[in-house]
């Protein structure tokens, strides 16, 4: 079954890429083409890189999956938009249409790489499928792959054989998060319980990390709609699984009455603040990572000089190196940080703390 759903996935994605490319070829003479040509590359060579744009492409969400270039000379594949309009209702096409934002298509344009409407009182949803929704499939499917081949292997083999292989990187993995995250956080007879909803988000944000580190890949865990969304789900999860005990703190805080119209404010901001903590720190780590990378190799293109290429690359590898030590770190403090707010959150009084 989850073999189908891949390859339905996967097939849906090849259509809808596919079918997003543009197709326009233009035939001109040999002569024509290379006085513009000839033009255009004077242009570059007297034209400044815009380096902060450059930087905000890559860490910003897109409808098209930029690869290299700028311009007409920019190689792109344009995603397909879905967008639901009050006055029309439902539209389905190909970004490619706007050209980069250059034209209007059906009343419709692209500012900032947002849709938006050019007619008054029109109200518009855009339900696209961008490149970090695109990334967020690959992601999943990436996942699903490799935890069912691990999976058949333990099934095959048993739990009692050595790992082997992708079993070997993973099995500590998961058992650190079980054994020294989850079990030493949570309540013991209820950690386990947690478990899944604890691996699912280290991985998740893991795998997007890595991915990221790819020039020509999206900054999922960079968007702060994503981590807006994961830090909402710990907050309903925390919030929904406390106990009593958690709300009489909350509500009646062990302090005088008389200071309770003080503290009962604060205990109710820190419900939202701890989630929102969450989202930030990983947002920010992984953005100003990606911006000092860029901002690195693009001090060749300031100083317009080679000699600056050895200590640009330089520093940008150890950045490099060092960004996939945070994508590791941050997944792990994103996950120990959530365990620690469940934990306080379900801990009887009367039991012990693991």
């Amino acid at each position: 079954m989850i073999k189908r759903f891949i390859s339905v996935v996967l097939l849906s994605l090849s259509i809808t890429l596919l079918l997003g490319q543009e197709s326009n070829v233009e035939t001109t003479q040999h002569t024509e083409a290379h006085h513009q040509n000839h033009h255009h590359q004077n242009h570059n060579e007297n034209e400044n890189v815009d380096i902060a744009k450059v930087a905000f492409e890559h860490i910003l969400d897109s409808h098209y999956w930029h690869f290299w270039g700028e311009g007409h000379d920019a190689v792109s594949i344009p995603l397909p938009c879905i967008v639901y309009s009050n006055m029309r209702g439902w539209m389905f096409f190909s970004a490619s249409v706007f050209e980069h934002g250059t034209k209007s298509f059906n009343g419709l344009k692209l500012e900032e790489d947002i849709i938006v409407s050019e007619n008054p009182g029109e109200k518009i949803y855009d339900f696209s499928l961008t490149k970090n929704v695109i990334q967020l499939f690959i992601s999943a499917i990436i996942l699903i792959l490799v935890f069912t081949s691990v999976a058949k292997a333990y099934r095959s083999m048993g739990v009692n054989t050595a790992p082997r292989g992708l079993q070997s990187f993973l099995e500590p993995l998961v058992l650190f998060i079980r054994d020294e995250v989850a079990r030493e956080n949570i309540p013991l007879s209820k950690a386990d319980n947690y478990v899944p909803f604890l691996l699912t988000i280290f991985f998740l944000i893991l795998i997007n990390n890595l991915l990221g580190l790819i020039p020509i890949s999206a900054n999922v865990t960079g968007n702060i709609a994503f981590t807006f969304t994961l830090a909402f789900i710990v907050l309903l999860v925390v919030n929904i699984k406390a106990n009593h005990h958690y709300w009489k703190h909350i509500l009646m805080p062990p302090a005088p009455v008389a200071l309770w119209p003080i503290l009962i404010p604060i205990e109710i901001i820190g419900i939202f603040t701890k989630p929102f903590a969450l989202m930030i720190r990983l947002f920010a780590n992984i953005t100003a990572g990606h911006i000092i990378i860029i901002s690195l190799i693009g001090l060749i293109f300031i100083f317009k000089t080679i000699l600056i290429a050895p200590i640009s690359v330089a520093f940008g590898v150890f950045i490099d190196m060092l960004e996939t030590f945070v994508a590791f770190l941050q997944a792990y403090i994103f996950t120990l940080l959530t365990s620690l707010y469940i934990g306080s959150a379900i801990e009887e009084h009367s039991e012990e703390h693991h």
